[in-house]
């Protein structure tokens, strides 16, 4: 067989392969000419990866799962989530042997959803729950979208901690990080495969790269999670850092677990791709104290215009029209209680030249000694479609920004994880603002329940969700955004070429 067709072979696989679908048609004389647009079908399948929680032995987990209904995909379907052990790896790996096979059955998942369309939810206690492995395929592919919410009632990291779980990728940037004395800050990576990862772990701060000790050529095993304490890695104590996580070889989920001894904690995901303007949305309109942290990757300094979309438009703080990040650096300011009393959305644009950063904010809720902290990283826009799960009836508040043009945005509430009916309603969000809107809530509702955005028009819209708890005084919190869920795929259409087998 000549090389041509082995190639021709080859990619057809490929696009299957990456697709789960391909057509080959032959073309007839009044088509064969005309190029075909690429068509948006439902994704097959979808990997999740959920960081170990905790581990306080006072730490309360909920596991919440939901995937939207999709037109377009197969009837059936499965997802769970399962401990990510060295027994499931071995399962995996030598599923010939019977021991593997009854480490397999022990094996069992956290949530197991039963339809799309409803949310499905597991609860684990104390201090040793594992990290989680989540696989969707069919129906439950498109959109999966899994949250892990922990109560911590004392302690360090004392509050509410919550992560939207990720999919597995090769780089990621979390600008936010800390090694001073009250920050115990560990990177979570998770990998899902049946081989080994290996992964480097780089530190930036006010001075540029922090010299770091066994942070090159960290190995993590297949089917397995490593917490990486980061004051392990350098001697330096700095307040604002960025963590670059950059994979040699195979893929991981990363995620940034930031606990403070008197200001609580939370989660920090992974700032959206380096890029010229950034938007962090959803600052709760109570915050007391706001903190931003920026880093620029490449060679080039960065001079951002800061401003903040509000309720009626983007205004200037005062004091800190601009921050300026020296390249390979972080730079970071306190911007204090910027909102005023009203929800709103930072807003990172170039002054001049455009030069990528990452960024995120800390926000502070409450005073004193009843303080609670999280972390809200820039994001990319909502895109076609965004969920957020494991909301209640109450505490739960949605924050939608509409950075360059008025937007229209439907959100809908899901069904509840144990019963009550779906329901809908449509926001105009006027340029320049962040709008802090009124939820619809399934009627009947019984357990929790999921949003999802649904942009109506072009222009780019960005989300965060806010869940609430408060526990003996302290107001707890978490903020989660909502980038595109990746539930389709563009497929072309392929059509065969029996010219290519003649070359």
């Amino acid at each position: 067989m000549n090389r041509t067709t082995l190639s021709l072979i080859a990619g057809t696989a490929a696009l299957a392969a990456v697709t789960g679908f391909a057509t080959l048609n032959q073309p007839d004389a009044a088509t064969a000419d005309t190029a075909q647009a690429a068509a948006e079908l439902p994704v097959e399948r979808t990997s999740l990866l959920c960081p170990s929680p905790s581990t306080s032995d006072l730490a309360d987990t909920s596991y919440t799962s939901f995937t939207p209904v999709t037109k377009g995909t197969d009837a059936d379907g499965t997802a769970e989530l399962v401990a990510a052990t060295a027994e499931s790896a071995a399962a995996t790996t030598d599923k010939a042997s019977d021991k593997a096979t009854d480490k397999k059955k022990a094996t069992k998942p956290v949530v197991t959803p039963k339809a799309p369309g409803t949310p499905a939810v597991g609860d684990t206690s104390g201090g040793e729950t594992p990290a989680l492995l989540g696989t969707a395929e069919g129906k439950f592919a498109p959109g999966w979208t899994v949250q892990e919410t922990t109560e911590v009632t004392a302690g360090s990291g004392r509050g509410l901690q919550g992560v939207t779980c990720t999919a597995p990728d090769t780089e990621f940037w979390f600008p936010g990080v800390s090694t001073v004395a009250d920050r115990t800050d560990y990177v979570h990576l998770t990998n899902p495969d049946d081989s080994a990862a290996v992964a480097d772990i780089e530190l930036y701060g006010k001075d540029g790269a922090l010299q770091t000790t066994v942070g090159e050529g960290i190995t993590i095993p297949a089917h397995s999670s490593e917490p990486i304490l980061l004051s392990t890695l350098t001697g330096e104590k700095q307040e604002d850092l960025t963590v670059h996580v950059n994979v040699r070889s195979g893929r991981v989920g990363a995620a940034v677990q930031a606990l403070d001894e008197k200001l609580g904690g939370d989660w920090l995901a992974a700032s959206t791709d380096p890029a010229g303007t950034q938007v962090v949305p959803g600052i709760p309109k109570d915050a007391t104290a706001v903190r931003l942290i920026a880093y620029a990757p490449g060679d080039a300094d960065a001079d951002l215009k800061v401003q903040l979309a509000s309720p009626s438009g983007l205004i200037t703080p005062a004091g800190h029209e601009t921050l300026h990040v020296k390249a390979g650096m972080t730079a970071s300011v306190d911007l204090g209680d910027v909102t005023r009393g009203e929800a709103g959305s930072l807003v990172l644009t170039p002054t001049d030249r455009s030069v990528p950063v990452v960024a995120a904010v800390r926000v502070l809720r409450g005073k004193g000694d009843r303080q609670e902290s999280a972390f809200i990283t820039a994001t990319a826009p909502v895109g076609t479609r965004a969920s957020a799960v494991g909301n209640s009836a109450k505490g739960s508040t949605l924050s939608l920004t509409a950075p360059k043009s008025t937007a229209k945005v439907k959100v809908t509430a899901s069904a509840g994880s144990g019963g009550g009916t779906a329901a809908s309603q449509t926001y105009t969000v006027k340029a320049g603002t962040t709008q802090e809107v009124e939820l619809p809530v399934p009627a009947g509702l019984k357990g929790t329940y999921a949003l999802t955005v649904e942009p109506l028009t072009d222009t780019p819209v960005y989300a965060s969700r806010t869940l609430t708890a408060t526990t003996e005084g302290v107001p707890g919190f978490t903020i989660q955004t909502l980038p595109d869920d990746r539930g389709t795929v563009a497929v072309p259409e392929a059509d065969e070429d029996v010219a290519v087998l003649q070359k």
